[in-house]
């Protein structure tokens, strides 16, 4: 499906952003427990979305797609809480809030499809 192709790559690339966020708040902010909350969620939302195109069924499937979205939303967290104590501009908050937000409405929308039954059996 060109959704599913479309949320892979784009969270492919957001998990490439996250790992150099993640590194860049280690080495230059020396900060470590929040960045890994951060590593951890940011790049939980494309591994998420590739087990899901295995799912066993289409239970499965939305569940793996629920999952993805849920860490979109505690990846959110995480930035607005590391914006908010200084560990990143307000152009470097922007700018990964935003792509994080598209994955987010993005997952929304193919889970309300898969559950509305829109999108057939994968």
């Amino acid at each position: 499906m060109e959704n599913e192709n479309a949320i892979r790559t784009k969270s492919l690339a957001f998990s490439k952003r996250v790992v150099f966020a993640y590194r860049y708040l280690c080495d230059d902010k020396r900060e470590f427990v929040l960045s890994k909350q951060f590593l951890r969620s940011g790049t939980s939302i494309g591994a998420n979305i590739a087990e899901a195109q295995y799912g066993s069924s289409r239970k499965d499937f939305l569940n793996k797609l629920y999952i993805a979205l849920k860490e979109c939303a505690e990846t959110l967290y995480w930035l607005e809480l590391l914006h908010s104590c200084g560990y990143f501009s307000d152009s470097e908050y922007a700018s990964l809030q935003a792509d994080c937000d598209e994955l987010r409405k993005l997952l929304a929308a193919i889970t309300k499809s898969v559950r509305d039954g829109k999108i057939p059996n994968s």
